[in-house]
């Protein structure tokens, strides 16, 4: 019976401790591998998002200038340009600081529509009492209530400034030159600057309408904008050019990015032309 129990003892082996601790090791190399690569792969995944957002908020802010600069001037703005004050304190279509950091543009860059969408035309012209002239819209719109909201222009033909409002029916300052016909649109004409500014502690490009509402953010992360003024005309010659650059960075630095402090850039440069310029030189 002791012979059966030695040969029974014999046969269920065990796991040595060295076998243990060479087991213990492997995993921990593995172990350690596998994080090493999630590890890698979470950093690439982040450089790689950081850069999306940064491509993305360079390209929408210079989108967003290359739209309105290029429509700077449409309305024909020359009569309130030339108001004591011009459109809220501006009396150029174009006026970059001259370190080339700021820039402001006017124009006619909102037609005036409903919420839902339906433009709101100009159902009729009259005059009122004093011998103003008055437009009937078929809508009635809040675009030009307030001294500041007050500069119009009729099809974008023509410029003028709305000293009052009763529901739909606009009263003017400036006599009409143009009659418009019934289902004019109108333009709400504007005066737009864009800058750098300061957001939640990062550098942002903003946009002011210049209305003493402040401005907004356009872009994050924006590290440096540059305007030239369009001092020459190039070809074709009713147009002028104004040259801008918008460098972008990522949010947060890379200590492992060999590029001086870290940050990745991007940096789009375009000539954009000005097609409602020409009349102003």
């Amino acid at each position: 019976m002791s012979s059966n129990r030695h040969i029974q003892l014999r046969q269920e082996k065990g796991v040595t401790l060295i076998e243990l601790m060479i087991a213990l090791m492997m995993s921990s190399v593995l172990i350690a591998a596998i994080y090493r690569t999630f590890i890698v792969q979470q950093k690439t995944y982040t450089v790689q998002d950081q850069v999306t957002d940064m491509q993305q908020n360079v390209r929408a802010s210079i989108s967003r200038m290359m739209s309105e600069i290029r429509m700077a001037g449409f309305g024909n703005c020359d009569n309130v340009l030339s108001l004591p004050g011009g459109v809220n304190g501006f009396t150029q279509v174009i006026t970059i600081t001259p370190d080339g950091k700021t820039m402001t543009i006017v124009g006619g860059f909102k037609q005036v529509k409903r919420d839902n969408g339906d433009p709101i035309l100009i159902n009729s012209v009259g005059k009122d009492v004093t011998g103003k002239y008055t437009l009937t819209l078929n809508y009635s719109t809040h675009n030009f209530d307030g001294s500041q909201h007050r500069f119009i222009s009729i099809g974008g033909l023509v410029s003028n400034t709305v000293s009052s409002r009763s529901r739909n029916v606009l009263t003017l300052d400036l006599p009409l030159t143009l009659i418009p016909n019934t289902g004019t649109p109108i333009f709400k004409i504007q005066a737009v600057t864009y800058s750098l500014g300061l957001s939640g502690g990062k550098m942002v490009l903003q946009r002011d309408e210049n209305t003493g509402d402040g401005g907004f953010v356009v872009a994050e992360n924006i590290e440096d904008v540059q305007f030239e003024y369009p001092s020459q005309h190039i070809s074709p010659a009713s147009n002028a050019v104004v040259w801008m650059s918008v460098t972008a960075r990522t949010d947060m630095s890379d200590p492992e990015f060999k590029g001086g402090d870290g940050f990745r850039r991007r940096q789009i440069a375009s000539n954009i032309y000005v097609r409602n310029i020409a009349a102003y030189f």
